[in-house]
């Protein structure tokens, strides 16, 4: 999908940036086409906004933090605004599934899940916040001395997110850095960026005070700014990781805080035992499909590295091969679809490379590695391709080591647990990985020694609000939800007191 500057035009729809609770074009006067990447026709124009822009935003929300009463509400206030968020979120449920499935192209019913998983997220942290106490006591080994450790938010916080789930990422950065009672700049994906600013109105509609939450859509000069700027206390960034290491270069001479999410390569182990039934067999086979290929292979966390014991690597293969081929293609409001399009004609090339990459190292391709015909539902202009499957890989192949985001899985074999967990963890990501087992001991050993930040056991792709996500290696740096999710959003504070202050000898002039 290619982006495309043009003037606003009166006439024209004009999605805006909202600086201090005000809605407005860009600086620059310019927009930026959203193209749906099922047909690649025109969705929306918004505001193509620059570093000017950045530098509004990042000035309101300095005041809102600095001299505003965000920071000092009480936890209790913080939390019925989350709350009132949530409510929001579900009452436009249906019409925020629409904007991310054609903005997107993911199916309607991830994105039905999405809103869901956000509005748990809200939930969640707003009850967090309602069970903290006031600080924790340190004990000074002295009855004249009070000393405390408290937590406060970080400050004004840049938050800047992909074109996958955007809606997730989202949310899920904003949430606990409301409860912790920072402000903030978002900076959403500029290919993905319509249910990110509809989340924003809603924001404001639950009674968010001007300056706390404001967005800019744009391009990467608006990242790099709010990376680098020194009123800027802390970036979160989801993302690439070459993106992300330019945000860090960005961040590291202001010494803000610097948190990412980036790619992952995801193994996702099966054991000969689980398919030892049907029933084992079927939901193995059926895991993997979901773990590969849900968004069409899009998720950061996909497990498209497939590690198979070799007892049942023939009729595993096979029959993931044959399924595979039979996933329903098309537009992603469209019912009984399964897979949408890719999101953008970049994605699309990046990955018909990959696969000739595969091929050219000694892949055999199993299922898939064309784009589908034209048909009823999938259109001729959309960036489609269908569920591949490529058997005979291995470490040294491209298609193995590359997080590549699309309908791509890779079938690698193994013999023993001991190879299962070398190969699993024979990669410089370490976001997500599972393990298929009906052996007890082993799914609880393999799960341990794996070096990847959420595991799952005989499942894929199961997330909860009250749970850390975050990856190991490159895969990123921190976590977003759970405790910890909201605790990267505070700096502690110790703070000392002398109950019984008294003179103390001088100390000598000499």
């Amino acid at each position: 999908m290619s982006a495309h500057r043009s003037p606003v035009h009166p006439a024209t729809p004009l999605e805006t940036v909202h600086i201090d609770g005000q809605a407005r074009p860009a600086t620059s006067g310019t927009g930026r086409e959203i193209h749906d990447p099922a047909d690649g026709t025109v969705l929306a124009i918004v505001a193509e906004g620059d570093v000017a822009d950045a530098d509004a935003a990042v000035a309101a929300a300095r005041r809102a933090f600095d001299d505003g009463p965000w920071p000092h509400r009480s936890v209790a206030e913080r939390a019925e605004l989350l709350r009132r968020v949530a409510a929001l979120l579900q009452r436009d449920r249906e019409e925020i599934a629409i904007i991310e499935s054609r903005d997107t192209g993911r199916t309607l019913e991830e994105c039905h899940a999405d809103v869901d998983d956000v509005t748990g997220a809200f939930r969640y942290f707003a009850d967090l916040v309602m069970t903290e106490s006031g600080g924790r006591v340190v004990d000074a080994g002295d009855p004249d001395v009070h000393s405390v450790v408290v937590h406060e938010a970080v400050g004004v916080c840049a938050l800047i997110t992909s074109w996958n789930d955007p809606l997730l990422q989202a949310g899920r950065t904003i949430a606990p850095a409301l409860a912790a009672g920072n402000t903030f700049v978002l900076k959403p994906s500029e290919v993905t960026p319509l249910s990110t600013v509809h989340l924003i109105r809603l924001l404001a509609e639950a009674g968010l005070p001007a300056g706390i939450a404001n967005l800019i859509t744009g391009g990467d000069q608006v990242g790099a700014r709010l990376s680098e700027h020194p009123d800027v206390d802390l970036v979160s960034f989801t993302g690439g990781l070459d993106g992300g290491a330019k945000v860090a270069q960005a961040a590291a001479p202001t010494a803000k805080q610097v948190l990412m999410e980036l790619g992952g390569r995801n193994p996702n182990i099966v054991f000969a035992d689980f398919c030892a039934t049907d029933e084992g067999f079927d939901a193995a086979v059926d895991g993997t499909l979901r773990a590969a290929f849900l968004h069409s292979g899009q998720a950061r966390s996909a497990g498209s590295r497939l590690m198979v014991e070799e007892l049942v690597r023939e009729r595993f293969v096979s029959e993931l091969a044959r399924r595979a081929d039979s996933i329903r293609l098309g537009r992603g409001t469209l019912d009984g679809v399964e897979c949408g399009p890719l999101i953008s004609a970049r994605q699309l090339a990046e990955v018909e490379a990959c696969v000739t990459s595969a091929r050219e190292e000694g892949a055999v391709v199993r299922s898939g590695g064309s784009r589908p015909a034209a048909t009823g539902t999938v259109p001729a202009g959309g960036h489609f391709y269908r569920p591949t499957v490529l058997d005979g890989c291995h470490r040294e192949m491209r298609v193995v080591r590359e997080a590549v985001l699309g309908p791509i899985l890779t079938v690698e074999t193994f013999r023993t647990e001991e190879e299962a967990v070398t190969l699993a963890n024979d990669t410089e990501y370490g976001l997500a990985g599972a393990v298929w087992t009906g052996d007890a001991g082993r799914a609880r050993r393999v799960a341990r020694r794996l070096r990847h930040g959420t595991v799952w056991i005989n499942d894929y792709h199961r997330g909860l609000p009250q749970a850390e996500w975050g990856g190991f290696g490159r895969s990123g740096t921190g976590r977003v939800l759970g405790p910890t999710g909201l605790a990267r959003y505070r700096v502690s504070k110790h703070i000392w007191q002398n109950l019984n202050p008294r003179p103390k000898r001088r100390l000598s002039a000499g």
